[in-house]
């Protein structure tokens, strides 16, 4: 994979502080800052996934990220491996662009260190289980008392109440108890293990940002900072949407492999000649007609409409045999200009090279700290005025204590 150039997402220019200079249509130059967030001083206790991805988002918009580590106590992404350059890949990208403290958060003297830092920061995230900030004397009302303004936020697996609040758990556990993996995999197999990390990412790290900045709102409005709690459980419980709709107001519990987008319908995945995978989504009149003729199996799409359990069955079965003719790469070739939702189901490193998300810049080279770029998944919004930036990957652990202690 060739490596692409470090720089703001879309956007490219001589950075000057905080701002990007871009010559425009009529060669004047525009001022672009370097993130819509980079007022915004962020304190991270955060460790393994979430909070980090969390903070990740934050600094990718320009925020100012310390984060605090304990140096006897190895966050397991710094380790893990493969590593790139004697770095963790894990760790390169979920911690890039912030600094790094090392602090013991147990050992005297640490307290009136953070409190110091306090005062000077806007946002802490934290992802202890309950009570844990508190114990060390730097809990949300230690903080607030030196800093009315800041914006607490708590990332847990069950929240701060309730009879879960002080359980552990994982991301499986999460998705178990929200409902989420009952209606999610085949009939005869149970819920698969995903393979991201989806109450995680998708629940804790983008619930926080999206709570942190809208305390950020409120505190403009009001001048006072808050508490927000993200329960990671909560979260998931949320991501069931339509099915959490149907089951809570319209008594429909939805099984595996009996709803519409869940492999109760054509809509699904079928296997290739070759042992790949091809995504059908072709739901609507439309797009089954265009699916079906260019199958050359167009006597079926009356059926594509049918509610009838036994006729999405019939389809499933006529798809499975038909796209098991062919290899991946006929396929991608004969749907290539076929607007029917049909795509291949790529690996990583595929969709990588994909087109669509080469023109999206999704693949950035980010600074290791010697010159060279490390390839990594770039920031998924884009921004006019404003355009994501980072840095360098993730620090080693202390890069900034002389700075800061």
């Amino acid at each position: 994979m060739t490596e692409p150039a470090v720089g703001p997402v879309g956007k490219t220019g001589q950075h000057e502080g905080n701002e990007c200079y871009s010559d425009n249509s009529h060669n004047k130059k525009e001022i672009i800052m370097a993130g819509p967030l980079t007022s915004l001083k962020v304190l991270d206790f955060s460790t393994l996934l979430p909070g980090p991805y969390a903070t990740m988002l934050l600094a990718d918009m320009g925020a100012d990220v310390l984060r605090v580590e304990a140096p006897d106590r190895v966050d397991l992404t710094r380790v893990m491996p493969p590593h790139d350059a004697g770095v963790s890949t894990a760790h390169g990208f979920l911690n890039r662009g912030k600094k790094s403290l090392g602090l013991n958060l147990k050992e005297p003297g640490s307290r009136e260190k953070v409190l110091e830092l306090v005062k000077d920061h806007d946002i802490v995230i934290e992802q202890f289980r309950p009570g844990v900030m508190d114990r060390l004397g730097i809990g949300y009302e230690a903080l607030k008392a030196v800093n009315p303004r800041l914006i607490y936020c708590s990332i847990t697996g069950y929240g701060q109440t309730g009879p879960y609040k002080d359980r552990a758990g994982h991301d499986i556990n999460y998705l178990s108890l929200a409902g989420v993996s009952s209606h999610c995999g085949r009939a005869d197999s149970g819920p698969p293990p995903m393979g991201i990390q989806i109450a995680d990412v998708a629940g804790g790290s983008h619930h926080a940002v999206m709570g942190i900045l809208a305390a950020v709102i409120h505190r403009q409005q009001t001048g006072e900072g808050q508490f927000v709690d993200i329960s990671m459980t909560d979260a998931a419980f949320a991501l069931n949407a339509m099915a959490g709709a149907a089951c809570l107001a319209g008594g429909q519990e939805q099984k595996p492999e009996r709803a519409l987008l869940n492999g109760g319908s054509f809509y699904d995945y079928y296997q290739t000649r070759d042992g790949r995978w091809l995504s059908v989504g072709s739901l609507e009149p439309q797009f089954a007609s265009r699916l079906f003729h260019t199958l050359g199996i167009s006597e079926v799409t009356s059926l594509a409409m049918s509610q009838n359990p036994e006729h999405q069955q019939h389809l499933k079965a006529v798809l499975k045999e038909k796209i098991a003719e062919k290899p991946l790469a006929e396929w991608q070739e004969i749907f290539a200009d076929e607007d029917a939702c049909v795509e291949p189901v790529l690996t990583i490193s595929e969709a990588a090279e994909h087109p669509q998300l080469k023109a999206r810049d999704m693949v950035i080279g980010v600074d290791r700290g010697d010159g060279t770029q490390q390839p990594q998944i770039g920031f998924p919004i884009k921004f006019e005025k404003t355009p994501s930036e980072t840095s360098r990957i993730g620090k080693m652990l202390g890069a900034d204590n002389d700075r800061f202690l």
